[in-house]
């Protein structure tokens, strides 16, 4: 694992290379983003936000959403994948917010995983950036590149979140759980990481040098 100086070195070198980390999904509100996360499981967010530029014309509110039948919703998300699943929940989520929270996304992260289909990671993205909590959610960029780089030695995406926990700075969980996202999708890639072009190459416990053919 990474020492404390290492980390705040890091830290450092994340927020000199993305300033204003914030999500690529495109949204004008905190129950837009709660559907653009819940229809990004599995899917870019590129293709999301194609689905949602859309979808949110006429169905931007929980009242609005929830006039669509699910076979409605289903044709409207079906190139986001698990289309059948994600279209369930976000009509229950819909209705869950209507009659138990007056309309209105909430705020906490327990009240936000009360609601059908949001787990943990989708939660945590809502509370951090709609309402400014300090929380960190694992998806799969975040789990592989904490592992790869030493901020985590863990299995399970729950047992990532408590070693970042631990290791990161409380008030940093929110802008680190960005720094990863675009440190994975920009070089240290599943397949072939860039560690040759990676602005932390010399802090990673886990460099990958591509061996050449002789």
């Amino acid at each position: 694992m990474l020492t404390k100086s290492k980390i705040m070195q890091l830290l450092s070198r994340f927020e000199q290379r993305y300033p204003n980390p914030r999500p690529k999904l495109v949204y004008h509100s905190d129950y837009e983003l709660l559907v653009a996360v819940m229809l990004s499981a599995q899917c870019t967010d590129e293709r999301v936000n194609l689905v949602t530029e859309k979808l949110f014309l006429n169905y931007n509110t929980p009242e609005k959403m929830v006039t669509l039948s699910q076979e409605e919703l289903e044709k409207m998300i079906f190139s986001c994948g698990l289309y059948r699943m994600k279209a369930q929940h976000i009509l229950s989520a819909s209705r869950d917010i209507l009659t138990r929270f007056n309309g209105q996304v909430p705020a906490t992260v327990e009240q936000l995983r009360s609601l059908d289909g949001v787990g943990v990671k989708t939660a945590n993205v809502v509370y951090s950036v709609s309402f400014g909590g300090d929380a960190i959610a694992v998806d799969t960029h975040v789990f592989r590149v904490s592992n790869r780089i030493g901020l985590s030695s863990s299995t399970t995406p729950a047992a990532c979140e408590k070693d970042l926990q631990k290791a990161l700075p409380q008030e940093k969980w929110s802008k680190a759980h960005h720094y990863l996202i675009f440190l994975g999708r920009e070089i240290c890639k599943a397949q072939i990481p860039d560690c040759a072009n990676c602005f932390i190459a010399d802090l990673c416990q886990k460099k990958i040098v591509k061996k050449t053919r002789k």
